[in-house]
């Protein structure tokens, strides 16, 4: 509200079960935030307050940290244990040359691979980029626990297209050009657009492709590799088909490719499109 300068907000929030609603929680700089209530799996709403006209964004922006996920804080952890030094920029290393607008919980990890030369000598070599937005949410990191995959609960994440992606597709599609998806978010993306309608706009999606669906828009995917039981590596199995995604796996682990999210990435093409190439 303008007159008090407070702000609602869902966050994910460790130890929030343990906490009485109503807690109080203080900042950096002398900012509160009041538990209200708490969400889905470790979601919380929480006000804030004291921020000024400025806002939580351009507070987090200059108090807070980024979010690494627990595997790589637990092995700078080891490392500074073991005397090693570690010096990495964060802010730079963990964030993709493309973003710019502020709302996902994590950075799009399969865009990582790019800088901004990269991208300079896929435009020379006659390739166009399509860019939208995405919020990825913590959705895309839950593991599924269930034994039935269709009961997992998919969250919704948002996007944004804008027009000259919108058209992008629509040429690309009528052209029956290529669609190469950078990441399992933007394929989850794309294939909702191609299930509602290829359009500009703001949008929602908890799509989730498991082995058996069928893929409209997107004929190539660059990802990384990804853990057991993810949503993500249920996305590449449907996406390229589970045999070769077992033997892309099993090359990567005979070789030492790294996994997660500073780890390598691969091209695959989807599996029907790749059996109509073949000779």
């Amino acid at each position: 509200s303008a007159g008090s300068w407070e702000e609602m907000w869902e966050v994910l929030l460790r130890g929030a079960g343990t906490l009485p609603l109503g807690s109080l929680l203080l900042l950096a700089d002398g900012v509160t935030t009041t538990l209200i209530s708490r969400a889905d799996r470790g979601s919380a709403r929480v006000i804030f307050r004291g921020l000024g006209p400025q806002g939580v964004l351009a507070h987090a922006e200059r108090e807070g940290v980024i979010p690494l996920p627990p595997y790589i804080e637990a092995a700078r952890k080891k490392a500074a244990e073991e005397g090693q030094t570690v010096e990495v920029d964060d802010r730079t290393r963990y964030q993709t040359v493309f973003a710019h607008a502020p709302g996902a919980v994590a950075a799009p990890t399969a865009g990582l691979h790019f800088t901004e030369a990269l991208l300079d000598r896929v435009v020379a070599e006659g390739h166009e980029i399509a860019k939208l937005t995405l919020h990825v949410g913590p959705g895309t990191f839950r593991t599924v626990e269930v034994d039935d995959p269709t009961q997992h609960p998919m969250d919704f994440e948002e996007y944004e297209v804008g027009d000259a992606t919108a058209q992008a597709l629509l040429r690309a599609q009528r052209e029956r050009r290529p669609i190469v998806a950078v990441g399992t978010t933007v394929v989850r993306t794309l294939e909702t657009l191609g299930q509602r309608g290829i359009a500009a706009g703001r949008g929602a999606t908890n799509l989730f492709l498991t082995p058996g669906a069928r893929f409209s828009l997107v004929t190539d995917l660059v990802t990384n590799f990804h853990l057991p039981r993810s949503t993500l590596l249920m996305l590449v199995a449907a996406f390229a088909g589970r045999e070769t995604v077992l033997e892309a796996y099993d090359e990567a682990i005979a070789q030492g490719y790294r996994f997660y999210s500073y780890g390598d990435a691969m091209l695959l093409r989807r599996h029907d499109v790749a059996a109509s190439a073949s000779p």
